[in-house]
């Protein structure tokens, strides 16, 4: 992030070659700490342009009769609360009512922002290269039915004590805890990091 930073106002030669000199010992302390080709890192790394900021996360938040939905992906086979990254043109409200209904099937409206968590200070594994912002928004069902994407092959609803193994790159178990704290009490005000985070764990290292 410094690095791209830097080469986003760097006007004077020797301040690009600094920066970009930078950019190359980030490519190959993350290659050398993945086991990767710094080729690839490189490119990588060369691919975001502009003032490095938060990518955004948003995760709906779904009750029925007292249980969370959950959607199983299909690249761990683990769960997690249907969602992805925010597209560039929608809204968080539009962003999460269109992945809950791609990964579940249902159709849901927006009813409160829940929490804003920043990744690197939750338990998350992998590390990601880039900062990540993560929304939870509570959604109200609207229509729909269960169903299954590419990315997904089971939506069902669990209660607490029945939670699934889950993607921890996506949710963490605190997390889903902390969801269901906001159900049996509405009047709980949106979480912030780090005024409310999971005090027992320790946040997953970053790369950089």
């Amino acid at each position: 992030m410094i690095a791209q930073n830097g080469l986003t106002y760097a006007r004077d030669p020797f301040d690009v070659d600094r920066f970009t000199a930078v950019r190359e010992i980030a490519a190959e302390m993350i290659a050398a700490a993945a086991g990767g080709e710094v080729s690839v890192v490189r490119e990588l790394l060369g691919k975001d342009s502009g003032h490095a900021t938060p990518k955004v996360d948003v995760r709906g938040v779904v009750f029925k009769e007292h249980k969370l939905l959950l959607v199983r992906e299909r690249s761990d086979g683990r769960w997690a609360l249907p969602g992805g990254w925010a597209d560039v043109g929608e809204s968080p409200a539009e962003s999460v009512v269109r992945e809950v209904w791609e990964e579940s099937g249902y159709k849901t409206r927006c009813k409160k922002l829940l929490a804003v968590f920043d990744r690197s200070k939750h338990p998350h594994q992998p590390p990601f290269l880039f900062h990540v912002w993560k929304m939870f928004i509570l959604c109200q069902i609207v229509g729909g039915e269960a169903a299954t994407s590419s990315e997904t092959d089971q939506a069902a609803f669990f209660g607490e004590p029945e939670i699934p193994e889950l993607s921890i790159g996506r949710v963490t178990p605190w997390q889903i805890s902390r969801m269901f704290e906001h159900f049996r009490d509405p009047a709980l005000p949106t979480d912030f990091d780090p005024a409310c985070g999971p005090p027992e764990s320790k946040p997953a290292e970053t790369i950089l």
